[in-house]
């Protein structure tokens, strides 16, 4: 099901089958998220079109039907079940953080020092040439607002993991239907041989990265080694060169990385194993393991490494290079939820009760799909027209910031325009604007957009 481009069709699209125990509630719900989807990052009342409709978008999150799960399910089970080919599931949590000083009821603990907010776990959903398809599934959690007391380790394993959320979403993904194969990519958080259960469970492929460099595993001759031997060991299969952006902690520079494979077997560990890993009857799990480690560091500057886990063959250069092509693609996710919070503002909404907010997160998860879709239709089809894809105020507030004359017709020249206010020069040999340039524009832009609302409204 390809993703409808005009905002009405898109809506209906997305929303006009969702179970909500009333027809009328599922057009509310179909008429708010048109609403929405033309203006992303203004608040409820800022994005009805009068009060009666903004009375009633709160009536419609106060129903109990009207719950997270039920808003997302529509989308994700359409992006299940169109899913053709080889397609990548990129999975990552974020938190979703509303504060110290908000008293929303229900709601839960983020961070460290005691905010209040939720964690938001996403499977998003691309084809193997980075087309996005979807949300292929999501779970919203939250930790108690008071700390848990420490027990023993046999009542520890009888508790609720946040790590269990791996597998829950896993699960909720579900076996690829016909025609189609699932590779999850996912970052250290799901390097667990609970995890691989899971997935194997699910007929699922995995590129994950390995965070226990210290687990033991067996060799590809059986003998025991841990996970950083039995990769140190192997022949270096060839190089390539990679481009290091300049940050806090290193300078840019071009990288030159060697990668090695090698087959290993992951035994079940012999303590601290789940019920559930119990129950598999699984004791180990065959992969590969790929390596690519920089060579010759500069000085004061970490050596890049990535060390990856793969259900997926890997014995030639050509091998490994797949994988770790597919372990690139992972910074999508992370756009997903720049999306999320700086494109449709989520930690912004002023609603005082947390079954409330989950269901306007649900909401804001799939609007946020739309704009992560922006980017692709403006590399598939350039010349799509701009009007009914991006948001109209967008449209009519960007060239008064660049003080140009001439409308932006297409998504690429809206997406050109916009990335211009984040520093995209645009010359010949720059190519397409890249994500960090965009969100600096958007960014620019969403105050603007702000500021001329504020206007309006002074008179």
């Amino acid at each position: 099901m390809a993703m409808a481009l005009d905002v009405q069709a898109w809506a209906e699209q997305q929303f006009g089958t969702c179970e909500f125990g009333d027809k009328r509630r599922v057009k509310r719900m179909v008429k708010l998220a048109t609403e929405v989807a033309s203006k992303p990052d203004a608040s409820t009342p800022e994005q009805t079109e009068n009060w009666a409709d903004c009375k009633a978008a709160y009536r419609l999150f106060e129903c109990e039907q009207v719950t997270f799960e039920a808003v997302i399910a529509p989308h994700c089970a359409a992006t299940q079940a169109t899913a053709r080919g080889v397609c990548l599931i990129l999975n990552d949590t974020t938190e979703i953080n509303y504060g110290y000083d908000r008293e929303i009821e229900g709601i839960g603990r983020v961070g460290s020092a005691g905010a209040s907010g939720f964690y938001l776990h996403s499977a998003l959903l691309i084809d193997e040439t980075g087309e996005l398809v979807g949300l292929a599934a999501q779970d919203l959690y939250k930790r108690p607002l008071n700390k848990v007391k420490r027990v023993n380790s046999t009542a520890r394993k009888k508790l609720p993991r946040e790590t269990d959320v791996w597998g829950r979403v896993i699960d909720r993904v579900g076996p690829p239907p016909a025609g189609a194969q699932f590779i999850h990519v996912c970052d250290r958080g799901a390097d667990n041989f609970e995890i691989y259960c899971h997935l194997l469970e699910q007929q699922a492929g995995w590129v994950i990265r390995a965070a226990q460099l210290t687990r033991k595993v067996r060799d590809d001759q059986g003998d025991e080694a841990t996970l950083d031997q039995a990769i140190s060991a192997a022949s270096v299969l060839g190089t390539y060169e990679l481009k290091v952006q300049a940050n806090q902690k290193q300078v840019a520079r071009t990288a030159t990385l060697e990668v090695r494979c090698a087959r290993i077997t992951v035994p079940r560990p012999k303590t601290g194993a789940s019920k559930y890993v119990r129950e598999t009857g699984i004791q180990e799990i065959p992969m590969w393991v790929v390596e690519a480690r920089e060579m010759h560091p500069p000085r004061g500057a970490s050596a890049l490494r990535w060390v990856l886990l793969t259900h997926e063959r890997a014995t030639t250069f050509r091998d490994a290079w797949r994988i770790v092509e597919r372990y690139e693609q992972r910074p999508l996710i992370e756009e997903y939820h720049k999306c999320l919070k700086t494109g449709c503002r989520v930690e912004q909404r002023e609603y005082q009760y947390a079954d409330r907010l989950e269901a306007v997160i649900g909401l804001l998860s799939i609007v946020s799909v739309r704009l992560l879709h922006l980017k692709t239709i403006s590399r598939q089809e350039p010349e799509r027209l701009a009007q009914g894809v991006v948001p109209t105020e967008w449209l009519t507030t960007l060239p008064l910031v660049l003080k140009r004359q001439r409308s932006l017709n297409t998504v690429r020249e809206f997406l050109h325009a916009l990335a211009g206010l984040g520093g995209f020069l645009g010359r010949k040999s720059d190519g397409e604007p890249g994500w960090q340039t965009i969100w600096r524009g958007l960014s620019t832009l969403l105050i603007a957009v702000r500021t001329r609302r504020a206007i309006k409204k002074c008179g």
